[in-house]
């Protein structure tokens, strides 16, 4: 694939210590205390709520951009939440965004959809295949 992403994670022999690499950057993650990590960075979960909330905040900021709408700063909040059914135990991810300047009701309604269309959303309703390997 010519356009490849690549990041590397490593874990290290420290608990649940992970070191990631993403180009030139690094990130460290790590689980919470009570839950046998030594809280030295978010969780797996909470790097993917940065992720959607990231995409989702730039991919709203290009669209504003491109029709001339002066948004002022964007803001995401993402959360995890569940709950038992009978089914199961259900996960679902809830994002609330706003606009530090005042929206019409047509812009708030075409913002919506587009937010739908960040591609890291996308990857996490199920449209992108994970293909996994042990070398």
């Amino acid at each position: 694939m010519s356009n490849a992403k690549k990041v590397s994670v490593v874990l290290t022999n420290k608990n649940y210590l992970a070191e990631a690499q993403a180009r030139d950057h690094f990130l460290t993650l790590d689980e919470p205390v009570a839950a046998g990590g030594d809280n030295n960075g978010p969780t797996p979960v909470e790097y993917l709520l940065t992720a959607v909330g990231g995409c989702v905040s730039m991919t709203l900021r290009m669209y504003a951009e491109r029709k001339g709408w002066d948004v002022g700063k964007i803001t995401v909040n993402l959360y995890q939440k569940q709950k038992q059914t009978s089914e199961g135990l259900k996960k679902r991810l809830e994002e609330e965004i706003s606009f530090e300047k005042e929206i019409s009701e047509d812009q708030r309604k075409r913002l919506l959809v587009i937010a739908g269309k960040c591609p890291v959303a996308k990857m996490v309703k199920g449209e992108t295949e994970i293909i996994s390997s042990i070398k």
